[in-house]
């Protein structure tokens, strides 16, 4: 319903910061993440929004970039995760951190957030697996075009995005492409 709000940043009181649209002030909730990123009080800004509708509640969430925002609506799709915790998840990490950890099945990372015991972080890595988007898995940690050219090798030879990113950092960072599915295929045969 309200997908966007653009107006005078109020007041910050984390999580929670106030946006007056043409004198209308909009309480929104935002992650940790967005929350550092804000300006100064009176300063123009616009959060994209996801607005939630409960018995005893309507909600607005606030973010500063739509991946932010579509990894949180894939996040309280999961049976036992709520706004709240959703919010604590993105607040804990960043969305590329969080598909790295999703794609390398990482239950450590997961448990570290706050409010996020073993059987939802194990709930977690099963139902986000490939649905953070192509361009934020494996290959966000992927920082040159060599080594992305040599994890989509990897994954054509049939290796899984966790075999691939593993093999992946074992290798030096300035090596080709050629050389360097040669030493990810060394790797990945021991």
């Amino acid at each position: 319903m309200i997908g966007k709000l653009t107006g005078f940043l109020d007041s910050k009181n984390p999580p929670q910061v106030i946006i007056d649209c043409h004198g209308v002030g909009y309480e929104v909730q935002v992650p940790m993440s967005t929350f550092y990123n804000l300006p100064e009080l009176g300063t123009k800004i616009s959060l994209l929004t996801h607005f939630v509708v409960r018995e005893d509640a309507q909600i607005l969430y606030g973010f500063a970039s739509a991946t932010e925002r579509e990894a949180f609506r894939e996040l309280i799709k999961i049976s036992g995760i709520g706004p709240r915790t959703a919010l604590a998840v993105l607040s804990g990490m960043s969305v590329s951190e969080l598909a790295q950890a999703i794609t390398l099945q990482e239950l450590g990372r997961l448990i570290k957030v706050p409010g996020i015991g073993k059987k939802t972080a194990e709930r977690l890595l099963l139902e986000l697996k490939g649905k953070l988007g192509p361009d934020i898995g494996a290959v966000a940690s992927v920082t040159s075009g060599a080594q992305s050219d040599i994890l989509q090798a990897l994954l054509a030879l049939g290796y899984s995005e966790k075999e691939a990113a593993s093999a992946l950092k074992a290798l030096p960072p300035d090596v080709g492409v050629s050389d360097g599915i040669k030493l990810a295929l060394k790797s990945l045969a021991r």
